[in-house]
């Protein structure tokens, strides 16, 4: 069972690396050159909403960037609007702009098509369910085991 285990580690990390290059590939397909697959992904996450950093921050593992910094580009190259907030002036919100949200709706597009293409390899709805079911297992397991003292 350990091997299976760290097999099933290994694979989580190489996916989530192989869906950075499938956002990067998408970009380079609508030629899109101004913002980054970790970008792309961070703007995905906010979607329609409007949020503080830390609240990006949590919403996603984005690879070891700097959401800050990320956030700091995607405002320079318009695809997101910072606003201070009206309560704590030290805190402010993002939102996507109207070029943001332009492309956080054609990337929906592309994984709306990623759903109906999954059906020709295979892959069907309760496959999935049961593929987030099983990691949002290991994903409370993780959190027990981090909150708790770890034994190794």
């Amino acid at each position: 069972m350990k091997e299976v285990y760290f097999d099933v580690i290994m694979t989580i990390e190489r996916l989530h690396r192989l869906f950075l290059d499938v956002i990067k590939a998408e970009l380079d397909r609508m030629q899109i050159q101004d913002i980054s697959h970790i970008q792309c992904f961070i703007l995905y996450n906010i979607g329609e909403n409007q949020l503080t950093v830390g609240e990006v921050t949590n919403r996603g593992y984005y690879l070891g960037s700097n959401v800050t910094y990320n956030l700091k580009k995607m405002l320079e190259n318009g695809y997101l609007v910072q606003e201070q907030s009206i309560h704590d002036k030290r805190s402010s919100h993002v939102r996507l702009s109207p070029k943001g949200l332009e492309l956080f709706q054609n990337f929906d597009s592309i994984l709306e098509q990623h759903t109906r293409n999954m059906k020709h390899h295979s892959l069907n709805d309760q496959d999935l369910k049961t593929l987030k079911s099983s990691l949002q297992k290991l994903e409370s397991f993780w959190n027990l085991t981090v909150t708790q003292e770890l034994r190794f």
